[in-house]
C-alpha cells in the first residue's frame, strides 16, 4: 500500500527569498483582512439595494467567520500533509470564485453562501504563512514575520473603512468585489512564483505527526490557551465590534467622532505590530523570550482595561488605543506555539491555537452583548451595563493571566 506523502521542513532561505516570500504572503493576507471587515462599511449599500434587515446584516457578517472557523482543524491537517504553498494556492482559487459569486449575487441567500465561501477561501491566509515561516525561518525571524503579518492585517482593516467608502461612488460594491477577485488572482500568481515548493517524503520516513488530541493536551498549549481565548480573542472582539458602541453609548461621541476614533485605534495597532517586528530579534538576542515578554506586558493591558471600567465616559478612543497596543503582547503567543511543536506539526498546532482565539472572539463579543442586554433588562443604565460587562471581561483576562503564571512553574517545552 502506498505511504502517505507529507512535507518535510525546508532549509533556511536567503534574505532576498525570505523578503519575496513574506511580500507574497502579506499581499494575500491584506485582502483577507479587508474582506473580514468590509461588510461594516458596505452595510448601508446592501440595505439600500437588497433591503436587508439588521439581523440579515449580522448574519451576513458572521457567515465569513462561520466558514473560516469550520476550516481551522481540517486546515491544520492539510497544511502538515500537503504543505502551506499548495494548500493556500488551492484555497485562494476558491476565494477568487467566491468573490466573483458575491459580486453576481442577486438575493440574500446567494450573498450568504458566497460570503461563507469567502471565509473558507481565505482561511489559510495567516496559518499557511506562519507554517511556512516555521519551516524556513529561525525563531527571531518567525517573531518578526508574525508581527508584520498582523500589521498587514491591520492595514487591510484600515483599507476596509475610509478607502472603501471613497471607492464606492465610482465602482459600487459589486465592482469592489470584482476588483478584489482580480487582486486575489494576482496574489495566487505571486505566491506560486515567490514561495518555495513544499518538500515531501514518505510518511514512513517522516517524524511522528502529533494528533489534535496530543496538541490540545500539550503543556505549553494548555498554558497559553486561556490567554488566547480571553486576552487575544477579547482584543479582536473589542477592536472589531465593542470599541465603537463604547465610544457612542458610554463616552458620548457622535457617529463621525466614533468612526475617527476607530480609525485611530486601528492605526495604532498597525504601528504597534510594525514596532514588534522591528524590536523582536533584538529582544530575543538579549534574552527576552516570549514568555517573559507576555508576563511583563499583560499586566499593563489589565491595568488599562480595569481603568476603562472605572473611568467610564472618560475612557475615549485614546484610552482604548493604548489598551489595544498593550494587548499586542499576547499576539506573540502564536509563533511561540509553533516553535513549541515539531515543524511537521506546525500547521495543526497553529490552526488549533487559531480556533481557540476565534472561539474567544465569538464568546467575548456575544457575552458582552448578552450581559449588557440582561443588565438593562433589570433597569441598569446602558453606560453602567457596559462598564459591568467589560469588568467581567477584565476578570476573565486576569484569571487567564494567573493561569499562565501558575503553569509557568513548569519547564517551557523545547522547540521542534
Amino acid at each position: 500500500m502506498r505511504a502517505d506523502v507529507r512535507p518535510l521542513p525546508a532549509p533556511p532561505v536567503t534574505v532576498r527569498a525570505a523578503v519575496m516570500m513574506f511580500a507574497a504572503f502579506a499581499f494575500a493576507y491584506f485582502f483577507s483582512a479587508l474582506l473580514r471587515a468590509v461588510t461594516a462599511t458596505l452595510a448601508p449599500a446592501f440595505s439600500a439595494e437588497l433591503g436587508l434587515s439588521a439581523g440579515d446584516l449580522g448574519l451576513l457578517a458572521g457567515a465569513y467567520f462561520l466558514g473560516f472557523s469550520l476550516m481551522q482543524l481540517p486546515l491544520g491537517r492539510v497544511l502538515d500533509r500537503f504543505g502551506p504553498r499548495r494548500v493556500l494556492l488551492l484555497l485562494l482559487a476558491l476565494a477568487v470564485l467566491a468573490c466573483a459569486a458575491f459580486a453576481l449575487a442577486r438575493n440574500f441567500a446567494s450573498l450568504l453562501a458566497a460570503r461563507a465561501l469567502i471565509g473558507v477561501g481565505v482561511s489559510a491566509c495567516l496559518m499557511a504563512p506562519l507554517t511556512a515561516y516555521r519551516h524556513h525561518f529561525g525563531a527571531p525571524a518567525q517573531l518578526r514575520a508574525n508581527s508584520w503579518m498582523l500589521m498587514t492585517g491591520s492595514l487591510g482593516m484600515l483599507a476596509s473603512t475610509l478607502p472603501v467608502q471613497w471607492l464606492l461612488p465610482g465602482v459600487g460594491w459589486r465592482g469592489l468585489f470584482w476588483g478584489v477577485a482580480g487582486l486575489l488572482a494576482l496574489a495566487t500568481v505571486l505566491l506560486a512564483w515567490a514561495v518555495p515548493k513544499d518538500r515531501s517524503t514518505s510518511s514512513q520516513a517522516a517524524s511522528h505527526v502529533l494528533s489534535y488530541r496530543e496538541i490540545f493536551r500539550h503543556r505549553y498549549f494548555v498554558r497559553l490557551a486561556p490567554l488566547a481565548f480571553f486576552a487575544y480573542g477579547g482584543l479582536v472582539a473589542v477592536q472589531s465590534l465593542w470599541a465603537g458602541p463604547w465610544l457612542t453609548d458610554v463616552a458620548g461621541h457622535d457617529a463621525a467622532s466614533a468612526a475617527s476614533g476607530l480609525f485611530a485605534i486601528n492605526l495604532s495597532m498597525l504601528f504597534a505590530f510594525f514596532g514588534w517586528g522591528v524590536v523582536m530579534p533584538q529582544l530575543t538576542r538579549r534574552g527576552w523570550q516570549v514568555d517573559r515578554l507576555i508576563a511583563s506586558g499583560v499586566p499593563l493591558s489589565l491595568l488599562l482595561l480595569f481603568g476603562a471600567v472605572v473611568l467610564g465616559p472618560r475612557a475615549g478612543a485614546a484610552w482604548w488605543a493604548a489598551w489595544c497596543v498593550a494587548s499586542t503582547f499576547v499576539a506573540l503567543s502564536q509563533p511561540a506555539v509553533a516553535q513549541a511543536f515539531p515543524a511537521a506539526a506546525a500547521g495543526r498546532a497553529l490552526s488549533a491555537f487559531n480556533l481557540v482565539i476565534f472561539l474567544g472572539v465569538f464568546c467575548v463579543q456575544w457575552g458582552i452583548g448578552l450581559t449588557i442586554d440582561a443588565l438593562q433588562g433589570v433597569g441598569w443604565s446602558r453606560g453602567v451595563a457596559f462598564q459591568t460587562a467589560f469588568g467581567l471581561f477584565a476578570l476573565g483576562c486576569t484569571l487567564s493571566y494567573v493561569w499562565f503564571l501558575w503553569c509557568g512553574c513548569s519547564r517551557t517545552p523545547q522547540t521542534g
